[in-house]
């Protein structure tokens, strides 16, 4: 075995030189290559993300509190059903918070990834928690579909408005990261959805004002239901897929496969997976025959930026086989 050491002085960006590991098994020869796309991207500091997401769980926190006591003095199912869908909001947010911390913490020998995939449960916990609050509100709200009790108009405008000033502030508390941190960007976006929930709290609260139609308020809490239920139903189908290591969505694993396959000296691709490492992050691996012989680091380390360039793949793995004759055990597709 022939091993040079890494020279490169980047984590984020080895060089050409950084590594070419030769292995000599069944005639293959094995080059290594890791490029981390994702760390291009300029996010806030760690001490300003964590800041936004106290001052946002706090703002959410004192305001379930203040929403849960005006739906039950004021008797608004549309009120409870909105604290609802923030309380589990203020559980989302302290779970997002969670996994972006330990999202960070430096890979171990039992955790070689380190935690980044913290991220995905947090997502399926969120969606649990969702649809836990959709059931809840709708055994209330069938409820008071069949009883309908009297409900102040005039509280649930009030508070309803200050559901929104509170929703927006908190967005606008990510609004920056959210330019360059997916994770993020589902929180600004989360929040500001919730701010237009509580715009149709207010407008239901006018209606009851003027009207006196105490339906209008389960009314308001089902069409409440249906856009938690929505809005969710994808976060579930998504996390779960990432859960169960799917291609992401936003990439098209044929046309990894043809980049890959139309490198120069490549005459075959075989045992090719990609997978979310994260809500962020992709990692690759994959095997390239070319007959003749490992390229160099050079090949490795422009191909990494290519991928990392078209499809935002930023941990892969390449493993070149020099001789095409030879069996590797994982060339067919149906062996993982």
């Amino acid at each position: 075995m022939d091993s040079r050491p890494e020279t490169g002085t980047s984590r984020q960006h080895r060089t050409a030189n950084d590594r070419d590991d030769h292995h000599h098994g069944h005639g293959h020869q094995h080059g290594h290559h890791g490029h981390h796309g994702h760390h291009h991207h300029v996010t806030p500091p760690d001490g300003k993300v964590g800041r936004a997401f106290a001052i946002a769980v706090g703002l959410n926190v004192a305001f379930v509190l203040a929403e849960l006591a005006a739906g039950v003095i004021g008797g608004s199912m549309a009120l409870l059903a909105d604290a609802g869908h923030n309380l589990s909001d203020v559980l989302s947010l302290i779970l997002a918070w969670t996994a972006n911390v330990l999202a960070k913490r430096p890979p171990s020998q039992r955790f070689t990834y380190g935690l980044k995939s913290s991220s995905i449960l947090a997502a399926i916990a969120n969606a649990a928690l969702l649809w836990a609050t959709i059931g809840a509100i709708l055994v209330e709200t069938i409820r008071r579909l069949t009883d309908p009790a009297p409900v102040e108009g005039t509280m649930m405008m009030v508070v309803a408005a200050i559901g929104i000033a509170v929703n927006a502030l908190s967005a606008m508390l990510f609004a920056k990261g959210s330019k360059s941190d997916l994770n993020l960007r589902a929180a600004f976006v989360h929040l500001m959805a919730d701010a237009a929930v509580s715009a149709g709290v207010v407008v239901a609260g006018l209606a009851i004002s003027v009207t006196g139609f105490a339906l209008l308020d389960p009314l308001t809490s089902l069409v409440i239901t249906a856009v938690i239920a929505w809005s969710s139903w994808g976060l579930l189908r998504d996390s779960l897929k990432m859960a169960m290591l799917a291609v992401p969505d936003s990439i098209e694993a044929g046309a990894v496969r043809e980049l890959l396959e139309s490198q120069p000296g490549v005459t075959r691709v075989h045992d090719l997976h990609i997978w979310p490492m994260s809500t962020t992050e992709t990692a690759l691996t994959a095997h390239l025959v070319m007959p003749n012989g490992s390229p160099g680091d050079a090949f490795l380390a422009e191909l990494a930026g290519l991928l990392a360039e078209r499809f935002d793949i930023g941990h892969p793995t390449i493993q070149i086989e020099s001789d095409p004759a030879a069996c590797c055990a994982l060339e067919s597709d149906a062996v993982v």
